[in-house]
């Protein structure tokens, strides 16, 4: 079955009783038990919710994983499955991540004897050379935050088998209608469900699915242990969203590439960062393992000075943080996103103080497109 339609039947299933077609909100803490030693499946919120449970198996079925979870925040998703590892324990990660993982691992999990070795996940000879004996895990963002460089996760998975490491992948700007990281190798793939699954910018959230059932009961163990956990209002609100994924990516992607080509040719314009563009150096890569591109373009303007012109001028496009909902939002991630990142990797990197992020929203593109030019041009 296609993914967009599987998306719109979630939830279809869980009250058979009334035959409600949207998953009812079941907005309880506690749940009656019908006699000693029984139970209907259900008996504290922090261990399931039938709404969070219509959220985790319809993301399960997305993702084509054994399990699905939700959790309170992308960044409580990423901190639980953080808890399979232990005091000694050496991953490789993706260099140009968000800078709210980055702060995670550095300042909070190295606390507790974690180490990190931060490598281009999109040259996989990068990740090999980046093993150590105690390496147990490769974390890599499909499609890194804020440059868009694209892994090679058949052959970091290959990688991770011979050496009997966990490949985790942060999915969030493709979501699993445009790629199925379980399907080229993954053992986890992660979202910040806040972004493009939700899609309204109205809730904040996190998913992760695994492949393994013997995995999926550890996992589901520290996330009951931990309690970060989806409430049901929250997941209710991701379902809503989920169900218009498809054609809410379709929308974005068409708005994206013609705006990422005309950025191209605009004279105050020196790079513009988008796969979608033959031009991108990981453009094959995708277009054989990915059925899209997203709708995250990456572009530095030619002088400092006018970063903030266009920070400000922009009508439509609201400058603020975050990504992936049907409004469009632009950022500077220098002094923002990427903040916690250290300044010389920054540099190195590129995330430098002309580079600008914008999430491409669902908008008129023509609208778009005349807002950008008014906000440059002055």
């Amino acid at each position: 079955m296609n993914i967009g339609t599987e998306a719109v039947q979630i939830g279809l299933e869980w009250d058979s009783r009334t035959g409600a077609v949207s998953v009812p909100i079941y907005q309880t803490a506690t749940f009656r038990h019908p006699g000693l030693g029984q139970s209907t499946g259900f008996d504290y919120s922090r261990s399931g919710n039938p709404t969070r449970q219509a959220l985790e198996d319809g993301i399960a079925r997305l993702d084509g994983g054994a399990r699905g979870f939700a959790y309170s925040s992308g960044m409580a998703a990423i901190t639980c499955l953080l808890m399979l590892f232990k005091s000694g324990d050496h991953i490789i990660v993706t260099e140009d991540l968000y800078g709210g993982t980055c702060r995670l691992f550095d300042k909070v999990f190295n606390q507790f004897g974690l180490t990190f070795t931060y490598v281009d996940t999109s040259d996989t000879e990068a990740v090999r050379a980046a093993l150590q004996p105690a390496t147990k895990a490769v974390f890599v963002e499909t499609l890194t935050n804020p440059l868009l460089k694209f892994a090679d996760l058949p052959a970091i998975s290959r990688i991770c088998k011979d050496s009997n490491l966990l490949l985790i992948a942060d999915n969030t700007f493709l979501t699993p209608y445009l790629l199925r990281p379980l399907d080229l190798g993954a053992d986890i793939t992660i979202y910040s469900a806040t972004k493009y699954l939700a899609g309204h910018n109205d809730t904040v959230s996190g998913l992760a699915v695994v492949k393994d059932p013997q995995l999926a009961e550890l996992v589901y163990f520290h996330q009951n242990s931990i309690g970060a956990t989806l409430g049901p209002q929250d997941s209710w609100l991701v379902i809503r969203g989920m169900k218009t994924l498809s054609v809410r990516l379709d929308r974005h992607q068409e708005n994206a590439g013609r705006i990422a080509k005309w950025l191209t040719s605009h004279p105050r314009i020196s790079k513009v960062y988008y796969p979608g563009l033959e031009g991108h150096p990981d453009h094959i890569l995708m277009k054989r393992d990915s059925g899209g591109f997203g709708a995250m373009i990456a572009f530095e303007v030619d002088n400092h000075a006018l970063v903030e012109q266009v920070l400000l001028k922009t009508k439509l496009i609201s400058f603020a943080e975050s990504l992936g909902g049907v409004e469009s939002l632009i950022t500077f991630p220098e002094v923002q996103t990427h903040a916690d990142i250290p300044a010389e990797l920054r540099a190195r990197l590129g995330i430098n103080n002309v580079l600008l992020r914008l999430s491409v929203g669902i908008e008129d593109c023509d609208d778009l497109i005349e807002d950008l030019r008014q906000a440059l041009e002055g």
